[in-house]
């Protein structure tokens, strides 16, 4: 009798499963409270000494800890979809490392992978999460992550279900402030070609040096619009503001020393300013990457000034944080936005060395010092037999976009140029519209067509790995997800 109720009351269920379905909430959809919500916190992903430092040629190990690195995050809830912002301190992290972390996010919170942007803030004083030695920039899609990819992975969710844990009913609302005395093209066209480690010679040349007779001008522009949206509580207590500037790391970190350079000082210097009382909800302070692949601090028209270390950092920070400020204390809060979310896959052509390159690389063991092209050229001939031996002949991107009410957000997995960044506002159909590089993984620099006939090292191959065309393509499928989002 129990085994036929019980095949009884599997049948009901197989039934009306169908329709249980239609009653619970679509993935992605959280049917809570029509009250729009925000919730913050911070997650400690600080590396272990020892570890290499990455973001130049040279890779110390880390020796000491300046200033704690962390994931950022910020999750948004409109009463039936969730967005979750997690930035972290790394100049990247690959792609199958933040896959992971949203994949367990979702288990965790239930937010959907699709409306989780990961990004990378870019300071070049944190370790390798990109594998260690060679396989930081080399082709190892389907390795086991290593101890410090595994850890990243678990913060990330961690900083993620703290923020769920802390929504509240919230208001918000965003602005924007010109700074551009701090961002600086940092490709010169150069009045003698310069010769590149494959032999080539290019028109122009990154971080020139100051006063360099040689100068003609910047190889592009800059851009100087700092874009931000802050969310507080109803009662009026800040809950978090996420930034995004268009300025590669500052630096004047000592060797071996780990620091989020100045992301993490302008999340300090904000929360500074906002001022709040002790017990209010839990506030953070967040600092984007922007299109900064061709954009520095270093103003090579000028003479050169004597910083100590992390001051400089500290300066750009500290104003930039005070010009938010005063644009912030202007603002007129919203207590009901909508939000929705786009995502795309975009397949792009992978670069080959030509055989002329590979016949290069395998003799260039037996050549002098004084029969080499460069001074890294050691480094590209490596890379490009890499390219030529492990990397796949196209690579599938992620490319994302998320709407705020009236704020368009886009996301790409590369170091993007300020032009590319440009571009992409003036053809945004929303009032305004940011973007944010190293999002979803970090495949390298994507200069425009044009920077590419120009060379420099954001161009050689290895340094970039994409095809030619690849900004155009990511433009255009961006520019469509905008408008699909305003529709």
């Amino acid at each position: 009798m129990e085994n036929h109720m019980d095949r009884i009351v599997s049948l009901i269920v197989i039934l009306l499963t169908p329709f249980l379905a239609l009653a619970q909430p679509r993935k992605g959809e959280f049917k809570t409270e029509s009250t729009f919500r925000a919730g913050a916190a911070v997650s400690n992903v600080t590396p272990f000494l020892g570890n290499e430092i990455v973001g130049n040629f040279n890779t110390p190990p880390a020796t000491h800890i300046h200033d704690d690195l962390f994931v950022r995050c910020l999750v948004l809830d409109d009463g039936s979809v969730r967005l979750a912002f997690g930035v972290i301190d790394n100049v990247f992290v690959r792609e199958e490392v933040l896959d992971a972390a949203k994949e367990l996010v979702y288990e965790k919170t239930g937010i959907p992978t699709d409306n989780v942007m990961l990004s990378s803030t870019h300071t070049h004083s944190a370790t390798s999460a990109g594998g260690k030695g060679a396989k930081r920039v080399a082709w190892d899609m389907g390795e086991q992550f290593d101890e410090y990819q595994v850890y990243l992975i678990r913060r990330i969710a961690d900083g993620m279900v703290c923020a769920v844990n802390n929504l509240a009913p919230a208001q918000i609302a965003w602005g924007s402030v010109d700074i551009p005395e701090h961002v600086f093209n940092r490709r010169w066209k150069m009045k003698n070609l310069m010769t590149n480690p494959f032999g080539g010679r290019d028109q122009v040349l990154m971080n020139p040096g100051r006063s360099n007779p040689n100068l003609v001008e910047p190889a592009g522009p800059v851009d100087p619009e700092l874009s931000f949206f802050a969310v507080q509580s109803l009662e009026g207590c800040p809950i978090a503001l996420l930034a995004n500037y268009s300025l590669h790391y500052v630096g004047g970190v000592p060797s071996g020393q780990v620091s989020a350079d100045y992301f993490g000082v302008f999340a300090k210097k904000i929360d500074g300013l906002l001022n709040r009382a002790a017990g209010d909800l839990p506030f953070v302070g967040i600092m984007t990457n922007g299109t900064s692949g061709d954009i520095n601090n270093i103003d090579v028209q000028s003479e050169a000034v004597r910083y100590e270390p992390y001051e400089k950092m500290s300066l750009v920070a500290t104003d930039i944080a005070a010009k938010v400020f005063s644009v912030y204390q202007k603002l007129k809060f919203q207590d009901r936005v909508s939000l929705d979310s786009k995502s795309a896959m975009l397949t792009l052509g992978v670069r080959k060395p030509t055989q002329q390159m590979l016949d290069r690389a395998r003799k260039f063991p037996e050549l002098t010092k004084g029969e080499r092209y460069h001074r890294n050229e050691h480094i590209y001939v490596e890379r490009i037999i890499d390219m030529q031996e492990n990397w796949p002949d196209s690579l599938t991107i992620d490319l994302q976009v998320f709407r705020i009410g009236g704020v368009a957000i886009g996301a790409i997995p590369f170091e993007v140029f300020a032009e590319t960044g440009l571009e992409l506002k003036e053809k945004s159909p929303f009032d305004a519209t940011f973007i944010v590089g190293l999002a979803n993984g970090g495949f390298g620099y994507l200069p425009t067509p044009k920077q590419h006939e120009l060379g420099g090292y954001e161009t050689w191959l290895g340094t970039n790995r994409v095809e030619i065309h690849a900004s155009e393509k990511i433009v255009k499928t961006i520019v469509d997800m905008f408008g699909s989002l305003r529709d």
